[in-house]
């Protein structure tokens, strides 16, 4: 079985493995068709993975077909496609017990805390499994993904109507903010490439963003009428954005962190006091993100396959994956296939 392993930061190794075997009572075996290649892969190259031991067979955005089910299983039968809720949740701690099981107490994702789905076939407990009757399995690939927005913007319980600033236009930070259009917020973009500033403009109808630098909270203010916006996302994965974040947060406001950097983040507790600003993290997803973003994929509300603008195989993606890191190849996602 053809697999891909990351045996430490900057090297990828093709090799073959055995059959996963197969499925348990509740389990289905998968054949992976697609994988979307996110930001945690690409900060695994690098090294600068939190929660993350080497060697490591990434992959965790899996569009699939079910190859074998295990006698239990009802939820989905052979050839079903589906999308792959990554989450190895137990089910039974005090975040599982409240329903957040995005949150695990000992919470294991595929391809990061233990292997992912850069393989040919695996095994995954069948409750994970989302299918779709009109999807493709490069889109069902991108639904992970864009989860992660769906559940950011879901914590920030967004009214109509209210000034949405979203930091940083990679993949996360595009899905935020086209979650936030669907909850109708008037969106807001701070983004240092001119490249995916056009993206977001062209393909979610972006048009107001702010600079970065002096001047930003003075133009934000320009665009909220005299105020600061009332919501703000960061999904940059870089400290000092996450730290400057909190001065863009209208008083009474709500600052959600959403990208996940290998740091610590500090700010001025007077600050954070007189504006009253409620601070949100945001992790993972629930099996209703993955329901209601399938849902948006098959009604049409979310067009994603420009969104899909690199491609590799299992004999290209070595070659193709270090120039991914490079903001001039502009990537925005990257596809590999099996």
């Amino acid at each position: 079985m053809k697999t891909i392993f990351l045996d430490k930061p900057g090297h990828f190794r093709l090799a073959e493995t055995e059959h996963p075997g197969q499925p348990g009572p509740k389990e289905a075996l998968i054949r992976v068709r697609h994988v979307g290649i996110c930001g945690t892969d690409l900060h695994a190259f690098r090294g600068r993975q939190p929660y993350f031991e080497y060697p490591r067979i990434l992959g965790h955005e899996l569009g699939v077909e079910v190859v074998a089910i295990g006698d239990d299983v009802t939820r989905v039968a052979v050839g079903d496609q589906c999308a792959v809720e990554p989450y190895l949740y137990c089910g039974g701690c005090i975040a599982c017990r409240r329903g957040k099981t995005n949150c695990c107490v000992d919470m294991k994702v595929l391809g990061v805390q233990t292997d992912g789905g850069m393989r040919e076939e695996i095994l995954v407990p069948a409750s994970r499994l989302h299918k779709s009757e009109k999807l493709p399995s490069t889109a069902l690939a991108t639904v992970e993904m864009l989860c992660i927005g769906a559940h950011a913007v879901g914590r920030a319980q967004i009214k109509a109507g209210e000034n949405v600033l979203v930091i940083g236009l990679g993949p996360i930070g595009l899905g935020v903010a086209q979650f936030a259009l669907l909850a109708g917020a008037n969106v807001i973009g701070m983004e240092l490439s001119e490249r995916r500033k056009e993206f977001a403009r062209q393909n979610l109808g972006i048009e107001n963003f702010a600079p970065v630098g002096d001047e930003s909270s003075a133009k934000l203010e320009a665009f909220c009428n005299g105020d600061l916006p009332t919501i703000v996302f960061d999904a940059t994965g870089s400290a000092r954005s996450m730290m400057n974040a909190l001065n863009f947060v209208a008083h009474g406001g709500k600052m959600v962190y959403v990208g996940l950097v290998l740091d610590e983040i500090t700010f001025s507790d007077p600050y954070l006091h007189s504006h009253e600003i409620t601070i949100l993290a945001s992790r993972n997803a629930t099996a209703a993100d993955f329901a209601y973003v399938i849902k948006s994929l098959e009604s049409g509300k979310i067009n994603i396959g420009k969104w899909i603008t690199h491609h590799a195989n299992y004999n290209t993606l070595i070659e193709q994956f270090p120039s991914w890191l490079e903001p001039e190849t502009g990537v925005v996602k990257a596809m590999l296939s099996f």
